[in-house]
């Protein structure tokens, strides 16, 4: 029997099957895809982020199916919603967990605050070295200290972080059609003000434990199950 594809796109920090680790049991079902973005990878160098490659390596893993269901994380919630919108016909379904969308709300108020915030960051983020911008980051956005490990792995991942362009210039859309969920863990405002957004849009919200991560939540894991497969249940359904 002919799996549909599952495409699971991560966010910032761990990166392929390594960031949904809840999630590895889809490929029992489904013909599931854990994409690594550009400039992730475990032994090169990181490099400057580029979203239409991500846009590109993400289409190029639906067209080879004939289209599937997207589970994206964070940032990598924009380059699923930019794929969504220039191949519609691929995306079967979106899963937008926590996501980084924020030049949909740059005019409400946390998004507007956030930005205020984080903004004077990346504009001096090339005048900074990788630890200290990493260290800034996490205070800011999180309120939270990095942890302050010397490896080559913490090194690269602190570079890769500096490398990311702001998510807020991303010219997102809404896109009609698509069956989407958000998924938010309930405990920052800019991320349910970001998924009130596409609620209102037409979006399924929900939210589940696990702060900026409800995918590892079993609640969060139930919801991206059961959303895909009612999808992909409709889908059957009207193809028979």
């Amino acid at each position: 029997m002919h799996k549909q594809r599952v495409v699971l796109v991560h966010g910032l920090d761990t990166f392929g099957a390594a960031a949904w680790p809840k999630q590895h049991g889809l490929a029992l079902s489904y013909d599931a895809l854990f994409l690594r973005r550009h400039g992730f990878d475990p032994v090169a160098e990181p490099v400057e982020s580029d979203v239409g490659t991500d846009v590109g390596i993400l289409l190029d893993s639906l067209a080879s199916a004939g289209g599937g269901h997207v589970v994206a994380h964070e940032q990598g919630a924009v380059s699923a919603m930019l794929a969504a919108v220039e191949r519609p016909g691929l995306v079967h379904s979106l899963v937008l967990v926590e996501p980084a969308c924020l030049s949909l709300t740059a005019e409400l108020p946390a998004t507007a605050a956030y930005r205020t915030l984080m903004q004077p960051l990346f504009d001096v983020r090339k005048q900074l070295n990788d630890a200290d911008y990493e260290r800034e980051y996490f205070r800011r956005a999180f309120s939270a200290a990095t942890g302050g490990r010397d490896t080559p792995e913490a090194r690269r991942s602190a570079r890769r972080l500096r490398l990311q362009a702001p998510p807020w210039e991303a010219p997102l859309e809404i896109v009609p059609g698509v069956p989407t969920l958000v998924l938010t863990g309930g405990w920052e405002p800019l991320y349910e003000e970001i998924a009130a957004y596409l609620q209102e849009t037409g979006a399924l919200h929900r939210i589940a434990a696990g702060g900026h991560r409800p995918q590892d939540s079993a609640e969060g894991d139930r919801y991206i199950r059961s959303f895909i497969a009612d999808v992909a249940r409709s889908m059957s359904v009207q193809a028979s």
